[in-house]
Formats: C-alpha cells, structure tokens, sequence
C-alpha cells in the first residue's frame, strides 16, 4: 500500500469518526440540554463540525493530487 492510500484511508477513518461523534453530541443536545449548558453542547457541535469540515478537505486535496498522478 502506498503512503498515500494510507494517508486516504486515516483521513477516511477519522471523517467516519468525526460525524459519529457529530451525531452523538446532536442527539445528546436533544436529550440532555437541561444536563448540560446549550453554550457548551453548541461549542461541541461546532468544534466537530469544523474538523468534519477540514478533514473533508484534507481527504478531496488527496484525490485529487492522486487525480494528477494518472
């Protein structure tokens, strides 16, 4: 396996990751919201949001450097 196809697959390993966690703490604010601050719950979602976004970005330079190599 090349370096790259390891690279893709950690990236894709850490986006399914990601959105499992994004929709974790979607349904826990749903739940939980008289537990837990909104502010915090909120900043949770966005914190992972933001890295679900960045990886998703990280993953389509990677295809489509891989894209250029053909």
């Amino acid at each position: 396996m090349h370096g790259e196809d390891i690279h893709l697959a950690e990236i894709e390993r850490q986006i399914a990751a990601t959105a499992a966690k994004l929709r974790e703490l979607i349904e826990q604010s749903a739940t939980h919201v008289a537990a837990m601050s909104e502010e915090l719950v909120g900043q949770r979602i966005d914190d992972q949001a933001a890295r679900l976004e960045m990886l998703i970005r990280r993953r389509e330079e990677l295809l489509r450097g891989r894209s250029g190599e053909d």
